[in-house]
């Protein structure tokens, strides 16, 4: 049942995704007010003349602010949304994309192009992203097997160890590179922190198809996933096929992570902080949880993105520090006032 409550929620969130792109697309060294955004938006849309709009908004709004905040929204909802299906997977609100080392063969790919300068002819420039979502979806068929070569039941908390052991071991193999390179290191470090700039169009239609394909497996599993997170046995007693749902949630997730890690590099706490927000406030029903957390992390990272390129112009921060520095409190000031309310109750 839709609640009065709930669709105050999703008008809310809306309301916020909605500010934040007209915000990105608005502020900038050139100012572009509201106003001549949506005649150009309803230009390109529906054919309407430009009247009274400056030329020169056109090429700043559709060539470099807009698909740059489209990216940085679908990247913030495909973290979003796969952070809210595995915290309520695993039954741990501090698991997160990262958790199943699925970030970590992302960017384990991303690096092995730069660091051997790798081109394949059939991708030219789309070598890099198309490697990243490869390199992600192995990662998480690997750890799937090694969970299951330890216990058939693939539980959670060998899931997790799992995860957490080819995260560790890929990330020392990112640091090998990194030691190892010459010429490539500011190349490599500038991806690894994270960035949305001058990505353009291509990336765009390069992570929609994966974005719409992780989001839409985990919309429809969104009943398994809340039985899932009262524990397998219930789930099982309930008549989900939990090995089953669980693999699908787990490649779906990996799926939306891998897709936003090959197009932006490795930026944090998304995943972490936006659905643990969410679920607080609204409550942990992924029905409503999936939605709100993707409407929430595009309208997080649109922001994000506007700090980093703003805050010290014209000089561009990467955007993994503006997440971290603001995630990062934010996290522990939830997870405190989490701890206070849990000895209140006591």
């Amino acid at each position: 049942m839709f609640s009065k409550n709930k669709f105050s929620a999703y008008l809310f969130v809306f309301i916020f995704f909605i500010v934040s792109v007209f915000a990105g697309i608005s502020i900038g060294t050139v100012q572009v007010p509201v106003r001549d955004i949506i005649f150009l938006f309803s230009h390109h849309f529906f054919g309407t003349p430009l009247d009274g709009v400056d030329a020169s908004f056109d090429n700043i709004v559709w060539k470099i602010r807009f698909p740059r905040v489209l990216l940085a929204g679908l990247v913030g909802a495909s973290l979003a949304v796969a952070g809210a299906a595995f915290q309520g997977l695993l039954r741990n609100p501090l698991a997160d994309p990262y958790t199943l080392g699925v970030s970590s063969g992302a960017s384990a790919g991303a690096v092995m192009v730069l660091f051997f300068n790798i081109q394949l002819p059939w991708l030219s420039g789309f070598t890099l992203p198309v490697v990243s979502i490869a390199a992600s979806i192995v990662t998480i068929f690997i750890v799937i097997l090694f969970a299951q070569a330890i216990e058939r039941s693939m539980k959670v908390e060998t899931i997790i160890l799992t995860g957490i052991i080819f995260s560790s071991f890929l990330g020392a193999i990112i640091s090998l590179m990194i030691a190892l390179t010459g010429e490539e290191l500011r190349q490599i470090i500038g991806w690894l922190l994270g960035s949305v700039s001058m990505r353009g169009w291509d990336y765009i239609q390069l992570i929609l198809p994966f974005f719409l394909a992780g989001t839409f497996l985990l919309m429809v599993h969104a009943a398994e996933l809340n039985a899932m997170s009262f524990g397998e046995e219930k789930a099982q007693y309930l008549g989900v096929n939990v090995r089953r749902k669980k693999l699908i949630v787990l490649v779906a997730g990996s799926i939306l992570t891998g897709a936003a890690v090959a197009v932006s590099g490795t930026i944090g706490f998304v995943g972490l902080v936006v659905p643990h927000f969410i679920r607080l406030i609204w409550g942990p029903d992924h029905r409503h949880l999936l939605p709100l957390s993707m409407l929430a992390g595009a309208g997080f990272l649109i922001l994000a993105d506007l700090v980093a390129r703003t805050v010290i112009s014209p000089t561009e921060l990467p955007i993994g520090v503006i997440t971290s520095v603001i995630g990062a409190p934010v996290f522990a000031i939830i997870l405190l006032r989490k701890q206070r309310k849990g000895r209140g109750t006591a």
